[in-house]
């Protein structure tokens, strides 16, 4: 259902590709993403549709992260490139547009403002009880509930005033001050009668495919169902933080995953994933990934396995940098496909034993002495001498600190005397 309504708008931002990409022709003239009448018409031409319909699959393409416009050329979105593949990039486009039913179908001009706004936030409560309804619902009885929601919305930021008081008549010191809210905003305004508002929003809701209206009643489609029940399950999650970190920071959050098993730790991601923009996160954990902290290098990538497609134009943006190289090539490796315990296989050598030197760090920072002896057994080398030459060879940061650490917990006195005389070597640069 998805593909289908998103159809013209994927034909347009694939043409748009091949047609307005840099070097090419110009997409706008106003630089607001907003096509050029010798654009349009020439999309018209190409496609075999009026210059109306290309401007509306346009406007939908961008709303659905099919395609980005930047200053005056057009790129294609994430989302077409994974368009034949992966239907979650799919599904995700049309919730984008879900989310900008306001935008995609804008209010009539002669509405207050105000009053579109009340209406907007107080939509997500009528569709939840379409959810809840599982059938279709007479419309008498959302304008009930949404007049009630936006009575809700203007008690809440009612400006509350202090009772004035006499400098003669002083307040008894065990009397609370007087407040007194403004009854005139806790009811709908006269003025800005809510049945045509609600009348466009059903209207744009049925326009982006997430209900249908008419004969006096809506329905959620299964495509508006399932949406809608998503967003439910995200704000259940979002409210049962397991360990509490969903409002702390990306660093602070991975610390506090540090000490849980995998499913609590992956429970605790979904949870500070749901409650936050997916842009904003992705861009949170490569940031956390940065740092000098190697446990929260790989926890965040953990995290970013979590979110799935949409972060892959960020880590495959980070593919260049040397510290988290290795483990972009192991999520995108994973990403298209491949199995865990094989993506080792798309690291080099050297990338792989860099890999492992960082993930030593973590594990002597912030783990156990034996499980820094077990790790050996992870290197891709046969032997403890042919894994010094090459961890000697790869230049890490924090190679010194590695070795040593690791000499210090082996119960072997001849490997942990030739592991000193490494990290020795290193050090001195000999």
């Amino acid at each position: 259902m998805a593909r289908s309504g998103l159809a013209g708008a994927a034909r347009v931002a694939r043409w748009a590709d091949a047609a307005l990409g840099p070097g090419r022709d110009s997409a706008t003239t106003d630089g607001k993403a907003t096509l050029s009448d010798a654009t349009a018409e020439r999309a018209a031409r190409d496609l075999g549709l009026t210059a109306a319909q290309v401007r509306a699959d346009w406007d939908t393409a961008r709303l659905a992260g099919l395609i980005e416009v930047h200053g005056d050329t057009a790129r294609p979105g994430w989302r077409l490139r994974a368009w034949n593949r992966d239907d979650s990039a799919v599904l995700r486009g049309w919730v984008a547009l879900f989310d900008a039913w306001s935008l995609a179908h804008p209010e009539p001009e002669e509405h207050e403002p105000a009053a579109v706004a009340e209406v907007v936030s107080a939509m997500p409560q009528v569709l939840s009880f379409l959810q809840l309804s599982a059938g279709p619902v007479p419309v008498p009885q959302l304008l009930d509930l949404l007049q009630q929601r936006v009575t809700e919305l203007r008690t809440a930021r009612c400006e509350i005033d202090y009772a004035p008081t006499s400098r003669d008549e002083p307040r008894q010191p065990q009397e609370p001050p007087l407040r007194q809210p403004r009854p005139a905003l806790a009811e709908p305004a006269a003025d800005a009668p809510l049945e045509p508002l609600l009348d466009w929003a059903l209207r744009a809701l049925a326009g982006v495919g997430a209900l249908t209206y008419g004969d006096g009643q809506a329905t959620l489609t299964p495509l508006g169902n399932w949406a809608v029940w998503v967003k439910l399950e995200q704000i259940c999650v979002a409210a049962q933080s397991p360990a509490g970190n969903i409002e702390q920071g990306a660093e602070d959050m991975l610390r506090g995953c540090a000490r849980l098993r995998p499913n609590a730790a992956r429970d605790e991601y979904r949870a500070w994933l749901a409650a936050r923009p997916v842009g904003s996160a992705v861009t949170e954990l490569i940031g956390a990934a940065r740092g000098e902290d190697a446990l929260l290098r790989g926890l965040a990538f953990e995290a970013l396995r979590v979110v799935g497609a949409p972060a892959e134009p960020e880590v495959r943006a980070v593919l260049d940098e040397p510290t988290l190289r290795p483990y972009a090539l192991l999520w995108l490796a994973e990403h298209d496909g491949a199995d865990p315990e094989d993506a080792h296989e798309v690291l080099t050598r050297e990338e792989a034993t860099w890999l492992w030197v960082d993930t030593a760090a973590a594990v002597a920072d912030h783990g156990e002495a034996p499980l820094l002896v077990r790790h050996l057994e992870s290197a891709v080398q046969p032997t403890v001498p042919a894994l010094l030459d090459e961890v000697r060879a790869v230049g890490h940061p924090r190679t010194v600190q590695v070795l040593v650490a690791l000499a210090a917990a082996h119960p072997d006195p001849a490997l942990a005397k030739a592991v000193r005389r490494a990290a020795f070597q290193v050090h001195t640069g000999s």
